[in-house]
């Protein structure tokens, strides 16, 4: 079984594009705390690549923005390629399958309505709970 869950922040914006044949996909970083701290009191931090496609993909450009909390779950996928110098490289992605958005940021900049992103988090506000009359006559119903 190949799954692997994580919450962390973006370190980047995400970055959307779309495939040749139009399927959208995007590349986004998180960076998740360890929950210890190393021999010299300091907090660890582990940063993974992640990809997710289709909607879920502008689900995520739209909504999310560097420093946005995130939980993501997927599969953990690892691929070889040759860089520039012609040096083997193996590389470690999270195919995101799921993504919830945990948390907004604290406060919108000028960057975020130049780049339309003034509403990138919908705000959720709980409903009231109804009032209903509750009738306590003594009887009991069955």
């Amino acid at each position: 079984m190949n799954k692997v869950f994580l919450i962390g922040n973006l370190t980047r914006d995400p970055e959307l594009t779309t495939t040749p044949s139009g399927v959208s996909v995007v590349h986004f970083d998180i960076a998740v705390n360890r929950p210890y701290t190393d021999g010299n009191g300091e907090r660890q931090t582990d940063f993974f690549s992640c990809t997710a496609w289709r909607g879920l993909a502008e689900s995520i450009a739209k909504y999310c923005v560097k420093g946005s909390k995130v939980a993501v779950s997927g599969s953990v996928q690892i691929r070889n390629y040759e860089d520039n110098k012609g040096n083997r490289r193996t590389a470690v992605d999270v195919i995101v399958q799921d993504c919830e958005f945990l948390a907004q940021r604290e406060k919108k900049d000028s960057n975020d309505v130049q780049n339309g992103r003034e509403d990138h988090v919908p705000q959720r506000r709980a409903a009231a709970p109804k009032q209903v009359s509750f009738d306590d006559d003594g009887d009991i119903p069955f």
